[in-house]
C-alpha cells in the first residue's frame, strides 16, 4: 500500500481516531447504554410496584 504523498515528496500525515475525550462514536454508545440503563429502572420499578429509591 503506497501512502499518499505532497508535490515535495513528504507523506501526508493519516489521521487516527483519538482514543478518549468527547466523540461521535463514544457519545453515540454512552447514549444507547443510557437508554438500555433507563429502560432497565422502569422495568424493575414496574416488576417493584413502586420506585427504586422509595423502599416500602
Amino acid at each position: 500500500m503506497t501512502h499518499p504523498t505532497t508535490n515535495l515528496g513528504t507523506p501526508v500525515p493519516q489521521r487516527r481516531l483519538p482514543r478518549y475525550g468527547f466523540h461521535g462514536h463514544i457519545e453515540q454508545l454512552n447514549g444507547r447504554v443510557a437508554m438500555l440503563a433507563f429502560i432497565g429502572l422502569l422495568l424493575i420499578e414496574w416488576k417493584l410496584g413502586h420506585g427504586i429509591l422509595i423502599w416500602p
